[in-house]
């Protein structure tokens, strides 16, 4: 089958950070994001390397076993060229990438991947993703102690288990050959996307735009409506049935299509391979990588499990806290109460009650403390009015004295 593409890349720095570490390539065969990290000095950097050495992958290829070889190749290349920027500036230690891009063969595509960036595929209606993070929780998701919706609230979303960078010499990388077909929506993003937008709005935008230039826009600004706590880039392509379909100019987005504080040229230069590490990592907090072994793993999952207990143990010891300090209030206000008396009526006689005449649901906060031998019958009008009302006084003393003259004023 003989088809063509339509495509668009769209990149934004988002709403918190200061510098967009996301870098994006459009072109003819080839279609690729990346995301960086490294904290703000080395992220964009990283990036923008990754894709300015990929991006000379864009040819034509004779099958797509080629184009898939070839593809792997150059993020080989790429993360040489990291490890070489990394030993020319040791200030860069620590800086990495995703990596997600496929190139397009007649009717099939070859895909690489690498890190957490994802690789969706819009068809008849439906979006599903093709690659698969290589992060902790989704590790933790395939062996089964966690569930997928756990996952998006673990506080290790956030750890790559496999980057392009200063790490390893020969990084895993993912590669696969599909088939395509007209109609197809291929969808490459960093996870400025995929972790602010769910799957369902996404899959509305993508069946609402035809257009692939708006529905990228379309994307972002969800992104960004969502809080876009991270650089968000898009690259959609768009399978078309008619081969002289256009291609568009090649489009690099994000920090790739800035200048670089730092370059490397891997022709003049000779490029130093760590053996398998060059440097410990200082990860900044919002996304960062970590040694991929099994032991390591064991560890962490232990750590969270020790988190989760210190949590619940300060939760109920919290919990303790606030009843004591309740039942502590609680038990100072009821001994004001029992400072205090009124005077009032059972129905029949006058009783003196001590405490207060409020109550607290069933609970009542006076009780008869004294009850007279002077009937209600034997008060004058007013003052049985008042008597049934209470008459509220300060002390016990005070409650006598009314009790004395009432009692007076009945014999009157």
């Amino acid at each position: 089958m003989t088809i063509g593409t339509l495509s668009a890349a769209v990149s934004h720095v988002g709403r918190i950070r200061s510098n967009n570490q996301d870098s994006g390539y459009s072109g003819n065969k080839l279609f690729v994001v990346a995301d960086g990290m490294g904290g703000h000095a080395g992220g964009d950097v990283a990036s923008a390397i990754a894709i300015r050495r990929i991006r000379d992958a864009d040819m034509e290829y004779t099958s797509a076993h080629d184009a898939e070889f070839a593809l792997q190749s150059a993020l080989i290349a790429s993360n040489s060229l990291l490890a070489e920027a990394v030993f020319e500036h040791p200030e860069l230690t620590g800086m990495g990438t995703t990596v997600s891009g496929f190139i397009r063969v007649g009717d099939q595509i070859a895909i690489a991947h690498i890190g957490d960036s994802r690789i969706y595929l819009y068809r008849d209606g439906e979006l599903s993703q093709i690659s698969v993070d290589h992060t902790f929780v989704q590790r933790l998701v395939d062996s089964g102690r966690i569930t997928p919706e756990e996952a998006l609230v673990h506080p290790r979303r956030s750890v790559l288990m496999r980057v392009l960078g200063d790490v390893e010499s020969s990084p895993e990388i993912d590669t696969m050959i599909l088939d395509t077909r007209p109609g197809d929506r291929w969808l490459l993003c960093s996870d400025g996307l995929s972790g602010v937008v769910s799957d369902t709005v996404i899959t509305g935008i993508l069946s609402r735009h035809s257009n692939p230039d708006d529905a990228c826009h379309q994307l972002v600004r969800k992104s960004l409506d969502g809080g876009a706590p991270d650089n968000v880039t898009v690259v959609l392509v768009d399978v078309t049935a008619d081969p002289d379909t256009p291609p568009g100019r090649p489009n690099t987005v994000g920090s790739a299509a800035s200048p670089l504080v730092f370059e490397t040229d891997s022709r003049t230069k000779p490029v130093r391979l760590p053996l398998l590490r060059l440097h410990t990592l200082k990860p900044p907090p919002e996304s960062h990588f970590e040694s991929q072994s099994e032991e390591y793993l064991d560890e962490l999952i232990a750590e969270d499990k020790r988190r989760a207990r210190r949590r619940k143990r300060n939760l109920v010891i919290g919990i303790v806290l606030i009843v004591a300090v309740v039942a502590v209030a609680l038990s100072l206000a009821y001994q004001w109460t029992q400072t205090r008396f009124f005077v009032g009526t059972n129905g029949e006689t006058v009783v003196v009650f001590q405490g207060v005449q409020q109550s607290l649901g069933p609970i009542s906060l006076s009780h008869e403390y004294m009850v007279t031998s002077l009937t209600l019958d034997e008060l004058r009008p007013y003052d049985r009015a008042r008597v049934e009302e209470t008459i509220n006084v300060d002390s016990y003393s005070e409650a006598i004295t009314i009790v004395n003259w009432l009692t007076d004023a009945a014999i009157r």
